[in-house]
């Protein structure tokens, strides 16, 4: 910290060790002072009570002590409140100390936070986005459909996961700039919201080491006999999951459900059972689960909706998530 507030030093450093501030830095502190408040004696302040004693803050500033003390009393006497006691053989703060103490904190603080806050405002804005995310959306699926603002140079995104009308509600309401999710909002004529397709996968079964080569054995009639998870039906794909089960006459063993998808995908990398996921994620679901693939689940298909608020989406960023128009 030193080393911040060392232009501040030398700033108000004289020849012969009189600080000197430019009078337009006295402000009145409160109308009943007899004299101006100055911000330079509440740094010489500051510092001492940052240092515990007049010698080190002395030391801290390169000043001489006998300035640093006039300083600091000089702010007493405009307060009109000892701010300063002995203590053995350094000094402690008074009660009214300890008050003007918390606010030099703040103050100087800000001080601190001037220099990047500068260069944020002179330099490039960033670019705010605020994306809802359907609880029932793989979350390895929404790093995919992002991936086209990933790289923005100016992107402060903001993500919020929920449940999908929760969402749909807080869109509506501009709280978010777009929702991902695994379905089109559903007709409203209260609710003004715009479905863009961003694409699907088709779904592939993935055992953990453990159970490979049991569910590989005679898939998919093995599906039966191998410990299966499952999405619940917060998920939109769920429904053609269990419809693919009744077409090949097959009786999942399902010992586990769940509406997070990463706890699905992390409960059955442990060894609790086989699970199906979008092939969109094959590379990075074997990479970092360590899980293998089964089979495919043949004609199930997961689907990806980007849902604006408006019908033509403004938000330039919004716009780099949607496939380019055909």
């Amino acid at each position: 910290m030193k080393a911040n507030f060392r232009a501040l030093r030398n700033s108000v450093k004289a020849d012969n060790q009189e600080a000197t501030v430019p009078k337009n830095l006295n402000i009145k502190l409160d109308m009943s002072m007899s004299t101006d408040f100055s911000y330079r004696h509440l740094y010489y302040f500051w510092v001492v009570a940052k240092e515990g004693g007049m010698s080190r803050a002395a030391d801290r500033l390169g000043m001489a002590v006998q300035t640093v003390s006039t300083q600091v009393r000089e702010l007493e006497r405009s307060l009109g409140y000892a701010l300063l006691k002995p203590a053995g053989r350094g000094i402690a703060l008074t009660d009214a100390g300890v008050a003007v103490m918390q606010q030099a904190e703040k103050i100087f603080q800000l001080g601190e936070q001037l220099p990047a806050a500068l260069r944020d405002a002179v330099g490039s804005p960033r670019v705010r986005l605020a994306v809802g995310i359907s609880d029932g959306l793989p979350k390895l699926a929404v790093w995919h459909l992002m991936q086209p603002v990933m790289q923005d140079p100016n992107l402060k995104l903001i993500c919020h996961q929920d449940e999908f009308e929760d969402l749909l509600g807080d869109l509506a309401l501009h709280r978010l700039d777009v929702v991902l999710a695994d379905r089109t909002a559903p007709p409203n004529p209260n609710l003004k919201v715009y479905s863009h397709s961003l694409g699907s996968s088709t779904l592939a079964w993935y055992a953990p080491p453990a159970l490979l080569e049991a569910a590989r054995k005679g898939f998919p009639q093995s599906l039966s006999r191998v410990p299966v998870l499952l999405p619940t039906t917060h998920a939109a794909v769920r429904p053609r999951i269990d419809q693919w089960f009744e077409r090949l006459s097959i009786r999942p063993n399902v010992v586990g459900e769940f509406e997070d998808s990463a706890l699905l995908k992390t409960f059955g990398a442990a060894g609790m059972g086989v699970f199906p996921v979008a092939e969109l994620v094959e590379s990075e679901l074997m990479a970092r689960y360590g899980v293998k693939r089964v089979g495919a689940c043949e004609g199930v298909e997961e689907h990806f909706f980007a849902i604006g608020a408006q019908k033509k989406v403004l938000h330039p960023l919004v716009q780099k998530l949607l496939p380019a128009p055909r």
